[in-house]
């Protein structure tokens, strides 16, 4: 490829080429895209946009999300013919990475958080519900899912303060209140719609609803989880905190990624049959302080995007640009893949040794998360998910 854009990290076998073009927001400078290891604001260069030029010298994505699928789809077109142009647009320039702050690219409407990892789910149940079955009865017939706060979610690289909360062992006779002990990750992709506002959406039309694709990290407090989530589930344990990565990746760049769902042994119900399935194969990798500790793929998720989407909606609930809905956490049959810290080091009982040799179960002050994801592009590309990065800060 001959391009004007001259960093190496710009190609198609890396993250960042062509063909990923993830939207953000820098401050100060407004929309952008990132290629490769440099960001390229696009107000300086709007009138090569044509009649799209409003929406790429906005503030925010907000503009650009309302506007649906048809002028998401014209505005990737003509962004991928002046990035592959052999002359830079005028206005155009490139800043590195180093040198911008991302800000939170989009105002967060409603969020909802699933738990659609099989893996995951069993592995939860059995250590909170040892004498149960791990995996509830609607587990396979439904996405499950609960809506958290959306005025919590964070761009990242924002820093993630200890929370406080009750919690309870079991051995203890009453409650204590203070800093979680037990602070955990969750690593998940979070789905960004857009699109007029539309209840009761399909599996078939879910494409018209979401935008785009990152990564998510929502950060968890086991303690304080465990002991009020029966029976209404989760609460102060999860709405403390959500980290969202700053660039979003257009759903159009995962068309070479799709897969079918894994078979859950049994029919579903129509309004969550897909003629075209949405499943993912995007891997993950969680580094723990600088530490490869996880690497969960997202390809075995029981259920899609677009199935999560349609349960979501299909009481009549409706879906609005800004949404944000995520994956649940990642995990995969192998303790390597395992995406959240619980059940890395099992509750606990098996401590995971870092590359410095310090031992860890669950986060301490001053601890750094960094996920990233890539999937398969058109033609043998790389297609590159922003990372989510986070540091534990001390209770205040």
């Amino acid at each position: 490829m001959s391009s004007w854009i001259e960093d190496p990290a710009f190609a198609a076998d890396r993250p960042f080429g062509p063909q990923t073009l993830p939207y953000g927001v820098l401050d100060g400078l407004g929309v952008a895209v990132r290629v490769g290891d440099h960001a390229l604001p696009l107000r300086p260069m709007a009138a090569a946009f044509g009649e799209l030029s409003g929406l790429v010298a906005a503030d925010t994505l907000d503009p650009l999300l309302a506007a649906g699928r048809p002028t998401w789809s014209a505005l990737r077109a003509r962004l991928r013919e002046l990035v592959t142009a052999t002359a830079a647009p005028e206005g155009a320039v490139l800043v590195p990475l180093t040198d911008v702050r991302p800000v939170l690219p989009f105002t967060v409407g409603d969020y909802v958080d699933f738990y659609s990892s099989r893996d995951h789910a069993e592995n939860v149940g059995k250590m909170f519900r040892p004498d149960g079955d791990p995996l509830l009865p609607n587990w396979t017939h439904l996405p499950v899912g609960y809506h958290g706060r959306a005025g919590t979610v964070v761009v990242s690289g924002t820093d993630i303060v200890r929370p406080h909360g009750q919690r309870k062992g079991p051995n203890d006779p009453a409650p204590v209140f203070g800093p979680s002990t037990r602070l955990d990750i969750e690593a998940e992709l979070g789905f960004v719609c857009g699109g007029p506002v539309a209840g009761r959406v399909s599996t078939s039309a879910a494409a018209e609803h979401i935008f785009g694709v990152t990564t998510v990290n929502d950060w968890s407090a086991r303690d304080i989880q465990a002991w009020e989530y029966v029976p209404l589930g989760p609460f102060l344990g999860k709405s403390f905190a959500t980290s969202v990565g700053a660039w979003i990746t257009p759903l159009e760049a995962f068309t070479a990624a799709r897969i079918p769902v894994p078979d859950p042994g049994h029919p579903r119900q129509e309004y969550l049959v897909e003629d075209r399935p949405w499943g993912l194969d995007v891997s993950l990798t969680v580094e723990w302080n600088g530490t490869v500790v996880s690497r969960p793929e997202f390809a075995g998720m029981a259920f899609s995007c677009a199935q999560q989407l349609a349960h979501m909606t299909v009481n009549g609930a409706t879906v609005r640009p800004g949404d944000l809905f995520a994956s649940g956490t990642i995990s995969g049959p192998e303790k390597h893949q395992r995406g959240s810290f619980l059940e890395l080091c099992w509750g606990g009982k098996e401590p995971i040794t870092l590359d410095d040799g310090s031992e860890r179960t669950f986060l301490q002050d001053g601890d750094t998360v960094v996920i990233t994801a890539t999937a398969p592009g058109p033609e043998g590309s790389v297609v590159g998910l922003s990372e989510v990065t986070g540091t534990v800060q001390a209770a205040n």
